[in-house]
């Protein structure tokens, strides 16, 4: 249990490091390229898958403190910081922030509208959605939608 608990400690200080990269290069190549009204903690926490999150830092910590190759472990943590940090650079970000959050070609429908375009970012309460007829961004109201 002790070794359990150690693990998962280690490798949740790495997991939220490699995170906060991830998140930061989404913020700042797709969520700011949008224009979208979002605050970097508010997109770190509804994004986090907690299961993929802790099994992640289970196997990190387990590499980290109890592999007896400290070669290996440096190659596995040097690999996955750059893998992290790769989202810093505007075309690896965006790229990611897309395949995460946008939904191309989609139809909502309100009581009196119905909008074609794509969804930019489905909030908490809100949809930033750019609309194909209307040629801009515009935010829906979850509650008002059908």
């Amino acid at each position: 249990m002790t070794k359990i608990l150690q693990a998962l400690l280690t490798g949740m200080f790495f997991t939220f490091i490699f995170d906060f990269f991830i998140f930061l290069g989404i913020q700042q190549n797709y969520i700011d390229f949008y224009n979208i009204d979002l605050y970097y903690n508010i997109l770190f926490a509804d994004n986090q898958n907690l299961y993929i999150f802790f099994l992640f830092s289970v196997i990190l910590g387990f590499i980290i403190i109890y592999l007896n190759n400290d070669k290996i472990s440096i190659a596995i943590i040097g690999f996955l910081s750059i893998l992290a940090m790769s989202t810093l650079i505007p075309s690896v970000g965006y790229t990611v922030g897309e395949m995460l959050f946008m939904t191309k070609n989609t139809t909502l429908k309100d009581s009196r509208y119905i909008y074609h375009g794509d969804i930019y970012y489905d909030g908490r309460k809100q949809i930033t959605f750019y609309d194909y007829e209307l040629k801009k961004t515009i935010l829906l109201n979850k509650k008002d939608l059908k």
